[in-house]
């Protein structure tokens, strides 16, 4: 189970892997397609399997012997060794909620762990023909406009843009704590994307109160890492990752620079 010494050389086949899963989901975006309930009562598509099964064997031929912990297959009680190296965290289809109202704020999420701490992470968000990804201390943003480096902004001592999500949102809590930021103004999206947003300069926290997997937010917060952000627990450590094996995180706080 090892890795190459630079993890830059796998941003590529990775952002490739992601798209061919973006491909899929579509497919079934523009269909009429059907939601069933998962034994934890959140909903599943058939998009959200069939870009599962295109990742997994991806994954397997790019970092052979490297373990994967997918949502989909840890739902059907598939939950493999991690041990104490590196693994993978898949989300196929971050935002099933957004992906079912049609809003386009759905994100595929492939993000890599290594020492408890995500190192490489992709993310695509198909209907939007978007894409962020990074590693080290590099993260890039592509779109339209082409493919560019991205970077924290420091966070203003007024005015902060403080994003929090559409579909799971916690009022009381949220305004409780943005009253230590004077000025700071709302801003919603669904899935990662708030993770991106903050990672490319657009915003500057994000708070989350409330259960999250860690496959919901590893490759995103391996770009935000990359771009000089931080995620942190509300006591202010690191988020750990590898908590098998329900992979459940804790309250956190996505944050810019400073």
């Amino acid at each position: 189970m090892s890795l190459p010494p630079d993890l830059s050389s796998l941003l590529a086949p990775l952002e490739d892997l992601a798209r061919r899963a973006g491909v899929v989901i579509m497919e079934v975006y523009n269909s009429d397609f059907t939601v069933r309930d998962k034994t934890d009562s959140s909903p599943v598509t058939l998009a959200d399997e069939k870009a599962e099964a295109i990742i997994l064997p991806g994954l397997a031929a790019l970092t052979p012997g490297i373990p994967v912990v997918a949502e989909e297959s840890v739902a059907a009680g598939r939950i493999p060794e991690i041990g104490s190296g590196p693994f993978w965290l898949v989300d196929p289809v971050d935002g099933t909620k957004e992906f079912i109202k049609r809003n386009g704020e759905f994100t595929v999420n492939i993000g890599l762990i290594r020492d408890g701490v995500p190192v490489l992470g992709v993310v695509l968000a198909p209907a939007r023909a978007e894409l962020w990804s990074g590693t080290g201390t590099t993260a890039f943003k592509e779109d339209a406009q082409g493919r560019r480096p991205i970077a924290c902004r420091p966070i203003p001592p007024s005015g902060a843009v403080v994003m929090t999500s559409r579909s799971h949102r916690e009022p009381e809590a949220l305004d409780k704590w943005m009253a230590r930021y004077p000025g700071a103004s709302l801003g919603f999206a669904g899935s990662s994307l708030k993770f991106c947003l903050v990672a490319e300069g657009a915003a500057d926290l994000y708070p989350r109160f409330g259960p999250t997997s860690e496959w919901d937010i590893a490759a995103a917060s391996a770009v935000l890492l990359a771009a000089g952000g931080s995620v942190t627990t509300f006591d202010g450590r690191p988020m750990a990752y590898g908590k098998a094996p329900k992979f459940l995180n804790p309250d956190f706080i996505a944050r810019g620079r400073g």
